[in-house]
């Protein structure tokens, strides 16, 4: 397995095949000229959204300051599109022509701030945007651009949200992309995990934990029991599935026998297939330890979060592009073992999420407060130009090229039959 791309490797990442053949490469040059050219902007940009970390729906001041900055380049922006903290920022160049689309998201985490790295997804989708703007400009392009702010990643479905409202129904392809650790250089063509959100709540009976605990119904020992419940039939489940979770109470006190506990559980699998098999597996664990305990309970289920489809054919040209100019593709790192709600675009229309390397320390991946501090890095901010680049050359393709439009199409209409 290839080295993953640590601090002290300063050298810059080399082409792995260097001046290969790639699709309209004036385009490409204007787009590399535009970007480089908004570098500065786009870096203030960057560390201001991570300066100011909002969590899941609460995206207000980033929702401003984006939406401030697409308004001051041309862009019409609708704000609180769809959703509080959700906009639109679109660019239309003459008359007819497709439309494509882009995302840039937003929310942190609680405690460790943006170790996702949402503040460069943000302004990825800001410099696509940007890029292919002046591209329609400069060479008389009639198309239209959608850039969508997307709230809520971080476990809130905010693009599920979107795409039921259909913030989607417009676009031809859809793309954005992710940071992760990974070799130098890389830009990662891996998918993502399907996930679901299992969530059970208790309810039992107060009583004095010492002078007469039989008095009382344990909620949080129902919780504990579910929780090792799944612990033991881990033995079952393929390796290839995740199960974690968390307990949450309220009024807790030592010396009270607790009548209410939460147990929020996460289930991932490499599809949506296997994913229900797990659930189907998970789900009599809650109810066992509700009569085990004499406690009453209710289960929620949350949206489903489907894998990643990365369309091939925008996967290829995305490929060709960073072998020639700016470093290799891998399709094992990215965020191959985690999940977003991109996935579900995916399954919607043509659609590509690309991870890219950004340089980390030993056990500093994403959602670690070493990943929050390397996501705000000169090295990361170049690399998420450079990917940019990649995709806002794919996103021209795809707006200029029938014949590439109809493999894209082509390649996700048989994905779908799967």
């Amino acid at each position: 397995m290839a080295q993953v791309w640590r601090p002290d490797d300063t050298e810059p990442p080399v082409p792995e095949t260097p001046g290969s053949e790639i699709f309209r490469p004036d385009i490409l040059d204007k787009i590399e000229q535009k970007i480089e050219e908004m570098s500065k902007e786009l870096s203030d940009l960057s560390l201001d959204v991570h300066a100011h970390p909002e969590l899941k729906y609460e995206e207000t001041r980033t929702h401003d300051v984006l939406t401030s900055f697409l308004s001051e380049h041309g862009f019409q922006v609708e704000k609180h599109y769809l959703l509080p903290t959700a906009w639109l920022a679109t660019y239309k160049h003459g008359q007819g022509g497709r439309t494509i689309g882009v995302n840039s998201e937003m929310d942190a985490l609680p405690g460790v701030g943006h170790a996702c790295g949402h503040n460069l997804i943000a302004i990825a989708g800001v410099a696509v945007a940007c890029a292919m703007k002046a591209v329609l400009e400069q060479f008389n392009i009639s198309a239209t651009i959608q850039l969508l702010g997307t709230p809520a990643e971080e476990g809130g479905g905010g693009k599920v949200k979107l795409l039921e409202k259909g913030a989607y129904e417009d676009m031809a392809a859809c793309l954005m992309c992710h940071p992760a650790p990974g070799p130098k250089g890389s830009v990662s063509l891996s998918g993502s995990l399907a996930i679901q959100q299992l969530t059970v709540e208790y309810f039992g009976h107060t009583a004095h934990a010492a002078l007469s605990p039989w008095e009382g119904i344990n909620a949080l020992d129902a919780a504990v029991l579910a929780y090792n419940n799944i612990s033991a039939l881990r033995q079952q489940l393929k390796p290839t599935a995740r199960v974690h979770g968390i307990f949450e109470g309220k009024d807790w006190a030592v010396n009270v026998i607790p009548d209410y506990a939460k147990y929020i559980c996460n289930i991932r699998a490499p599809n949506v297939a296997e994913l229900d098999e797990v659930v189907k597996r998970i789900l009599p664990c809650f109810p066992a330890a509700a009569q085990a305990t004499g406690c009453e309970h209710k289960i929620t289920i949350a949206e489903k979060l489907m894998d990643i489809h990365q369309n091939k054919a925008l996967g290829e040209e995305v490929a060709r592009i960073v072998k020639s100019r700016y470093g290799g593709i891998d399709f094992v790192w990215g965020i191959a073992h985690a999940s977003t709600d991109f996935g579900n675009i995916t399954y919607a229309l043509p659609s590509l999420h690309p991870g890219f390397a950004i340089p980390t320390v030993p056990n500093g991946g994403n959602h670690t407060r070493d990943f929050a501090a390397a996501a705000a890095t000169p090295t990361a901010h170049q690399a998420c130009l450079d990917v940019s680049k990649a995709l806002a050359a794919t996103g021209i393709r795809v707006l200029i090229d029938d014949d590439y439009f109809a493999e894209v199409k082509k390649t996700f209409e048989e994905r779908q039959r799967f």
